[in-house]
């Protein structure tokens, strides 16, 4: 079966190393600070201004004063520090963030993303995404592969304003994972109980299979 936004995230904690300073941006990807592995130790920075989120917080433990970029109440680590946005940014350019996990709403098979013009919706802009794609090395796109209509989020081409390009380097979804490489999205590693037949029928991309593709471990 498909996963769910938990079971996205649970995947994406796997991509974390030990000492890395990692961002997360809002929606799934702000999941992942609930399931780091056991011996791994990560930083989770904000652009808001924090080195050193925690989980969210139980119910009636929330700080309202503490919070992510997204506005959601977070909890911080020990030994955590607050900082300007020019200093956050500073270190965001400065390319010393070693990971960048980004929600979507399409990204296209060269590493293109859209992730922040939602139609008909007034969007005041996209934000700290634009610095995130253009200085981060290393991008991991958490998303459903499919819209609720059904259909692909996974394109040749994006159709909704981009907001980086060329920059992502892997997509996890609740379908698959795949690397972006050259002539499409190559296929990882597929969702418990998900066939490839289903990644192929919810990609309008070129996806590029080789060999048996394993499941998931989650």
């Amino acid at each position: 079966m498909a996963l769910d936004k938990i079971g996205i995230a649970q995947r994406i904690a796997q991509e974390l190393r030990d000492g890395w300073y990692v961002n997360l941006g809002i929606g799934i990807p702000t999941l992942v600070a609930n399931y780091i592995p056991e011996g791994v130790n990560v930083e989770f920075q904000s652009e808001n201004g924090i080195l050193g989120m925690g989980p969210f917080p139980f119910e009636g433990e929330e700080d309202a004063d503490l919070i992510n970029a997204g506005k959601q109440t977070i909890t911080n680590l020990p030994g955590a520090v607050y900082f300007d946005s020019a200093t956050s940014f500073a270190m965001i350019r400065g390319q010393h963030v070693q990971l960048t996990v980004l929600g979507a709403m399409e990204v296209a098979q060269n590493g293109d993303i859209a992730n922040w013009k939602i139609p008909n919706r007034m969007v005041k802009g996209m934000g700290g995404a634009m610095d995130l794609v253009a200085s981060a090395d290393n991008i991991i796109v958490a998303m459903m592969h499919t819209n609720k209509k059904g259909e692909s989020k996974m394109l040749k081409e994006c159709t909704l304003p981009l907001t980086g390009v060329g920059c992502v380097k892997r997509v996890v979804t609740n379908l698959a994972v795949l690397d972006i490489v050259e002539g499409g999205f190559k296929l990882i590693e597929r969702a418990p109980g998900v066939s490839v037949d289903e990644i192929k029928n919810a990609t309008e991309g070129n996806l590029i299979i080789e060999g048996e593709i394993p499941e998931m471990s989650l």
